[in-house]
């Protein structure tokens, strides 16, 4: 990977990052969960450049890597919204998946991946199932948007393999349960507050992207 793409990608990344609260302000509504609105606008933007950045590095050579930044440009607005208000609508959801399904749909014809693709809606199909019995848990904090999230990411990282889709399974658990343990260390949360899970779970996948 030359200098030159990497650097047109972190930038559409930043940008991206940059435009993603105001375009997800409409969805935005007062949460009294939430004890004051953030606005990660300069995070969401370095964010969106390393996420942009590290797909293009890592994803290249894969005839996917338009749909996988497509489907990041829409994660970093429901990023925004859930970090603003917990809350992940359900049309930049389905956003996500529409863009995931049709992309996908795409690039398998054209280059007859059938298979790929089946691998692609069996990752979206485990990860509805797993998120459903993790959200009917007893004390589950997990809501069914982060749910109908968990299902649309399976998508592209079914396409991604198998080893994409069991990290990307298991790394948002991991990093929500540090970020919330070191939120209560510092005190700014107890343990009956609300947090955002939408973006561990778009980490997770992103990483999970890098590391399969």
């Amino acid at each position: 990977m030359t200098a030159g793409p990497l650097t047109v990608a972190v930038l559409l990344g930043v940008l991206a990052g940059s435009v993603a609260p105001t375009l997800g302000g409409r969805y935005v509504v007062p949460n009294p969960r939430v004890a004051r609105p953030r606005r990660p606008r300069l995070g969401l933007a370095v964010a969106g450049g390393v996420a942009f950045g590290g797909l293009v590095a890592a994803r290249g050579d894969d005839p996917a890597l338009p749909v996988l930044l497509v489907i990041a440009a829409v994660g970093l607005v429901l990023a925004a919204v859930d970090l603003d208000c917990l809350r992940l609508p359900d049309p930049l959801v389905a956003a996500a998946a529409a863009s995931g399904a049709l992309g996908l749909g795409a690039v398998a014809a054209a280059g007859g991946e059938a298979a790929r693709l089946s691998t692609a809606l069996a990752g979206a199909a485990i990860s509805l199932a797993g998120y459903v019995l993790l959200a009917l848990l007893p004390g589950s904090r997990l809501g069914f948007g982060d749910v109908k999230l968990a299902a649309a990411l399976g998508l592209p990282l079914g396409w991604l393999g198998w080893p994409a889709l069991a990290w990307g399974l298991a790394l948002p658990h991991v990093l929500g349960g540090l970020w919330a343990l070191a939120q209560l260390l510092a005190g700014r949360i107890r343990r009956d507050t609300g947090w955002p899970f939408g973006p561990a779970i778009l980490t997770g996948a992103w990483l999970a992207a890098l590391l399969a």
